[in-house]
């Protein structure tokens, strides 16, 4: 059974200001991973971190005001670490620059990546996050074979993805609570475990694969849900920006029976159809809505909607009204 246990605390706040990066950087570099920190703000960084063992997992319990963290390839190279990180904000926003991109995160929403891999994590305001420390011969169990294939974020795609981030965080919460005290019934190790499984299950629908192949269509798909409102998105957008050539993107996408572009105007669909279903839909405009999620032409929006849902937008807006 995982109980959780204290490893380490520390606090920049009885730090004199011009002290506290290099207090901060060295602390995380002893016990957590190598990067470097800025702080923009006139009081200087005010952080505190708390360290806790979970079995072959650690977490991490973090808060501070506006800072932003960087493991540059320097870093990368000097301060090797060979783990996942999975972190999920409680509080706050941030901006997450990788290699291929950039990710915006909110209060309730898990980012996981890979700590071989440059990053620059920024926080725009206070913020508080619990990490989880998955040292990379663990990360199978959590349903990704061959590796993470680039940066994931999890809690907006489907009602099921939300509910199981929201369970993740009660977990967590309750681990990070329990550090010190009576042994949890539960086996705090396997549950992170199981839940990130269901999580990178619920992204591929369960789909089997080739590991690469599998890797790739996360990515892919993820990209995909990220930028439905960009109405030049399509393969060759996509394709490029995972450095692959469009018909191999065409070949990841064969396990799903479907094509990159027949997916997109899918996902688009789908998006269009819950705002015309949901709160407020009433107000909502129709061309609104097909331009919001990358429809050029409202009348090949109206289209395809009816040849997907049976219905016009218009009398899909209506029956919702009318319910």
């Amino acid at each position: 059974m995982s109980v959780p246990s204290l490893i380490s605390q520390a606090t920049t706040e009885h730090i004199a200001p011009a002290e506290r990066i290099h207090y901060w950087e060295d602390y995380n570099r002893r016990a957590l991973v190598g990067l470097s920190c800025t702080s923009y703000s006139e009081q200087g960084l005010l952080a505190r971190q708390t360290n806790i063992e979970l079995g072959g997992l650690r977490l991490a319990d973090i808060a501070g005001n506006a800072h932003a963290i960087e493991r540059s390839p320097q870093t990368v190279r000097s301060a090797p670490k060979d783990s996942v990180f999975a972190t999920l904000l409680l509080k706050g926003e941030a901006v997450f620059l990788h290699e291929n991109g950039c990710l915006a995160a909110t209060a309730g929403e898990l980012l996981v990546y890979d700590t071989r891999r440059p990053y620059l994590f920024g926080f725009s305001s206070s913020m508080r996050q619990i990490l989880v420390d998955v040292p990379h011969d663990l990360f199978p169990q959590a349903g990704v074979e061959g590796g993470l294939p680039g940066p994931m974020l999890f809690g907006r795609g489907t009602a099921r993805e939300g509910a199981l981030v929201a369970a993740l965080s009660s977990l967590l919460g309750g681990l990070a609570a329990a550090r010190g005290g009576p042994p949890d019934p539960a086996d705090g190790e396997g549950a992170l475990l199981g839940l990130l499984r269901r999580l990178a299950e619920e992204r591929t629908g369960g789909r089997s694969g080739s590991d690469a192949y599998r890797s790739q269509l996360i990515v892919a798909e993820d990209y995909i849900d990220r930028h439905l409102h960009d109405p030049c998105l399509g393969a060759v957008q996509v394709a490029g920006v995972m450095g692959i050539s469009v018909r191999h993107l065409g070949r990841i996408f064969e396990s799903t029976g479907t094509s990159p572009a027949r997916h997109i105007v899918e996902r688009r669909l789908v998006r269009a159809h819950q705002e015309l279903t949901g709160p407020g839909a009433r107000e909502t405009r129709i061309a609104d809505v097909a331009h919001r999620w990358g429809f050029s032409s409202q009348a090949h929006f109206a289209r395809l909607f009816r040849s997907r849902f049976g219905l016009t937008p218009s009398e899909a807006r209506e029956a919702t009204a009318c319910g």
